[in-house]
């Protein structure tokens, strides 16, 4: 099965000209306010009140359907409209009249009579471009002390629904309700906080055979692309030879990490080179791998994939074997101190836009900023504008890491990868994320299924971790790393979920 779709605001107003142009129109207004009040009835649970903050647009008119069905529900409702009825969009104020028309009334502000069980935001949907002004953020305010369970409409107020950011007060809900798609800005930055549990009203359209989308979540599906069943009849030379490249004196353990998480997703050999001379010629705990020094590992000629970075720092050896990397015809893996000596030097942007194999870059926004010459709050201000320029400067895959992991392609696909949690915040991750890359890469994976798969399953690893620990609080990338293999044989195979502690 595809997986979901994602649109930027433009394209969602391409579906409903397009529902609107039919004939009959589609409409649209009264499925969403029905699909509202239906979610608002089952989140009541044992209560009885509904209140409802209706804006003064189509966010609004949404409010006053479900408004007008909950009443004839017998659920007692109430509705706080911050609007003018005589500048409602049309459809909005059909939806007020015919409100007011079933004996509903609106007050202009909460009401001080009314403790709500359940509250719906209807303030403001997918066109909000600024933040709220005095009296909706006064609002958003009530509503966050109000102990109500909250339930937004579309988007939650405050919220940029292409970016995700938060442009000032935000409603922070328990449900958002989302009308015919996702948006990129539930899914990213401050999305996940603010959104709670998304739910999905396709309102009766199949928006993909409308507008054929160019973003769409990241699912399970492509790990099982990259990763197919290994055949019985099967050797290590099946599953290629990965190289990676970094440990700076101090940094050992990252080129380590990333080796580590490379043998356990399944690569055949592992190498890893280290520019730190001094260190370790043996892994005790995974004597697999295969250690050298940094300079060996690009001139290996059996390699199937080659990781840079974990580690590496920035001095003159590493840039020395970073432009020895970037010459060999392997699939190759940019991350952490690579992408900052790709940024600083010019010759090196080059010849990774000359590269004819695929490259895959892992920036964290600081280091997409430094690649594209912005701020880190300009990256993080429209992620997925970043992502997509990244990939369409350098002609690499890219995923811009963070809440919510933008995936990109050259040719303007786009992705959002929905899994992982805040306790991977820590020192490793990404190091681990670059092994499991190369890999997959290695075992002849496409490139994009690669990165899908790797990104999905680095989060998934996360969220076991978590799990396995009842918390968010000390998940250690090394955890992580055995984890991707526990959630890949279990979705391969059926394998077991790690066992809570």
């Amino acid at each position: 099965m595809a997986s979901a779709p994602v649109y930027r605001t433009e394209d969602i107003r391409r579906i409903e000209a397009e529902a609107f142009a039919r004939t009959p129109p589609e409409p649209l207004m009264e499925r969403a306010g029905l699909a509202a009040a239906e979610c608002l009835r089952e989140r009541l649970g044992g209560g009885q009140r509904v209140l409802l903050l209706a804006g003064p647009g189509n966010n609004g008119g949404d409010a006053f359907v479900a408004a007008r069905h909950l009443r004839q529900w017998w659920i007692d409702t109430r509705v706080v409209f911050t609007g003018t009825a005589d500048r409602l969009p049309a459809d909005a104020k059909l939806a007020f009249e015919a409100w007011q028309a079933a004996g509903g009334t609106v007050t202009a502000d909460w009401p001080a009579d009314f403790a709500p069980d359940v509250v719906a935001d209807g303030l403001f949907g997918i066109g909000l471009r600024r933040p709220l002004d005095e009296r909706h953020a006064a609002l958003v305010a009530r509503l966050a002390s109000s102990g109500a369970d909250i339930v937004a409409l579309d988007v939650p107020s405050g919220l940029h629904a292409d970016t995700g950011q938060a442009l000032g007060p935000t409603v922070r809900a328990d449900v958002t309700l989302t009308f015919l798609a996702l948006k990129p800005g539930l899914l990213t930055l401050d999305g996940p906080d603010q959104c709670g549990e998304i739910r999905v009203a396709a309102l009766g359209l199949d928006a993909e055979a409308m507008v054929p989308a160019a973003g769409h979540v990241v699912d399970a599906g492509c790990v099982r692309a990259a990763l197919p069943r290994r055949r019985r009849n099967a050797h290590k030379g099946h599953f290629g030879d990965v190289g990676i490249v970094g440990g700076a004196p101090g940094m050992a353990g990252a080129a380590w990490l990333a080796g580590r998480a490379a043998l356990q997703l399944g690569a055949g050999r592992v190498f890893v080179g280290t520019l730190d001379a001094e260190a370790p010629r043996l892994d005790t705990r995974f004597p697999e791998l295969m250690l050298r020094l940094a300079a060996e590992i690009p001139a290996l000629d059996r390699l199937t994939a080659l990781v840079v970075g974990p580690g590496l720092g920035q001095s003159p050896a590493a840039l020395d074997v970073l432009e020895a990397s970037l010459a060999q015809a392997v699939p190759l893996v940019l991350d952490a101190d690579a992408l900052n000596l790709v940024a600083q030097q010019e010759a090196l942007a080059v010849a990774l836009r000359g590269r004819s194999m695929p490259t895959l870059i892992t920036p964290h926004p600081a280091e997409a900023g430094r690649l594209l010459r912005a701020t880190t709050a300009e990256v993080q201000a429209d992620r997925l504008r970043a992502a997509l320029r990244l990939a369409a400067d350098f002609g690499a895959l890219v995923v811009l890491k963070g809440a919510g992991s933008v995936c990109a392609a050259p040719g303007g696909a786009w992705w959002i990868n929905t899994t992982g949690n805040p306790g991977m915040a820590g020192a490793g991750m990404g190091d681990v994320l670059a092994g499991m890359l190369g890999a997959l890469l290695a075992q002849g994976a496409p490139a994009q299924d690669a990165l899908l798969a790797a990104v999905h399953l680095h989060g998934l690893a996360g969220d076991a971790v978590g799990r396995h620990h009842g918390g968010l609080l000390g998940v250690l990338a090394s955890e992580v790393a055995g984890a991707a293999r526990i959630e890949a044989n279990r979705l391969l195979y059926g394998g077991p979920e790690i066992p809570v502690a």
